[in-house]
């Protein structure tokens, strides 16, 4: 890591790992509009249930190679056979359930598409079209769930999609912008807030 990015004073949960650092600062907390990539986040967010997201972003790549780039339309049509090669992936987190998963949400999302034209638009819908900014001073001011997390998650069950409980909503929510919980000392939170 260079020198420049250690003096930089950021929010402490990357810690001194180069990958998760590089998340940090380029991507978490950013918000995303293009709905392939909101859907991307989606998938990778309900994959970390119950495991730490440090373990799915060290897998990022594994899966946007096995799940082809993350294409709805092509995860559509995997079969059974599929499913019992994607088990066999050591590159991914061999979760049946979980990998069954990500079929029926990029079934989902393509209703959704279908529907209503934007999956994003859809989704910023929650929070008015514009970043919520929050002022944490410390990493136990950031909630794990909220409100709008409580009726997203609830909504997306409903029209669906597998394992988008609060806190994993709310987790997407941080990640793809929708809300900015960067801490108030975080080089981010300032570039991000002026």
């Amino acid at each position: 890591m260079d020198k420049e990015m250690d003096k930089k004073t950021r929010c402490p949960w990357p810690g001194d790992i180069p990958i998760y650092i590089d998340y940090h600062d380029n991507e978490w907390g950013r918000p995303i509009y293009d709905d392939y990539e909101l859907f991307e986040m989606l998938i990778l967010e309900t994959m970390q249930a119950g495991l730490s997201w440090i373990t799915v972003l060290k897998k990022r790549e594994a899966y946007r190679e096995a799940f082809d780039g993350f294409d709805p339309k092509r995860i559509v049509l995997y079969d059974e056979a599929k499913v019992e090669e994607l088990m066999k992936n050591d590159g991914i987190i061999k979760n049946r359930l979980k990998i069954n998963s990500i079929i029926n949400n990029s079934k989902v999302f393509l209703d959704i598409m279908n529907s209503q034209g934007s999956f994003s638009k859809m989704i910023w819908g929650y929070v008015n079209h514009t970043p919520i900014i929050n002022h944490p001073k410390k990493l136990e001011d950031v909630p794990a769930t909220t409100e709008i997390s409580d009726k997203l998650s609830k909504d997306l069950k409903k029209m669906g999609f597998k394992f988008v409980g609060s806190t994993t909503v709310y987790a997407f929510m941080q990640a793809a912008g929708l809300v900015n919980d960067h801490l108030k000392d975080c080089f981010i939170y300032k570039e991000m807030n002026g």
